[in-house]
């Protein structure tokens, strides 16, 4: 880069001047604007027709008589020029969904019974040989092989001295008294289940008594 090109990196001075000149120079651009000279295009200029801006402001019966026109005698178009190649995709989803389902239910059947053949494939990349090397042993974890039930051994005996203490049984628990969960979890699970069963019991009892009501109503006489 030459030296005596001056780099600026400050904001443009219409930034910083005083509300009074941005409103004279705005004035001056409405009233005299600036003569600058014709506009020169290098590019083709390509008819898009009506803009979409002017097409809004139309008023709404203009918009109904531009359709029936195109309608009753549609614009003539040039052939349309590809420049690509067009490629064959086959059917459409959207017309495929489109199809009965027995026609779905054939082509399921052609499929299975006279598949295509389609030519060889051709793959420009290399297969990789040896992906897991040969020295290695691939061995799946011992708990998956193994299904055991599960052994719990004896305590071992107290060193001190060999004591035969009598055992105790543990008083029966009552079959009315409901032993509480240590774990949260439960517990707010069990208080949920048992505000369920209240709120059950309620609905049904005030379906009964509608019903109770009406037929009582239809019966009773008046």
């Amino acid at each position: 880069m030459p030296s005596n090109i001056a780099i600026d990196l400050l904001p443009p001075a219409s930034l910083t001047q005083p509300l009074w000149k941005s409103l004279l120079t705005n004035l001056r651009d409405t009233f005299a604007p600036e003569k600058l000279p014709p506009l020169h295009l290098t590019s083709r200029p390509v008819d898009v027709g009506l803009l979409l801006g002017e097409r809004l402001r139309l008023p709404w019966f203009r918009t109904v008589f531009t359709n029936l026109g195109d309608v009753i005698s549609p614009e003539t178009l040039p052939p349309l020029e590809l420049e690509s190649i067009p490629v064959d995709v086959g059917e459409l989803i959207t017309d495929q969904l489109s199809h009965f389902w027995f026609s779905s239910l054939l082509r399921n059947l052609a499929d299975r019974l006279v598949p295509e053949k389609l030519p060889a494939l051709q793959l420009t990349s290399k297969p990789v040989a040896n992906i897991i090397p040969e020295t290695w042993i691939l061995l799946p974890a011992w708990s998956e092989v193994i299904s055991t039930p599960k052994v719990f051994y004896p305590d071992k005996p107290n060193a001190v001295g060999h004591v035969k203490t009598p055992a105790v049984k543990p008083a029966p628990l009552a079959t009315t008294e409901q032993v509480r969960s240590t774990d949260p979890t439960e517990a707010a699970l069990l208080r949920d289940l048992r505000r369920s069963r209240i709120r059950r019991g309620l609905w049904i009892g005030m379906a009964a008594a509608q019903a109770l009501y009406l037929v009582a109503i239809i019966f009773w006489p008046h």
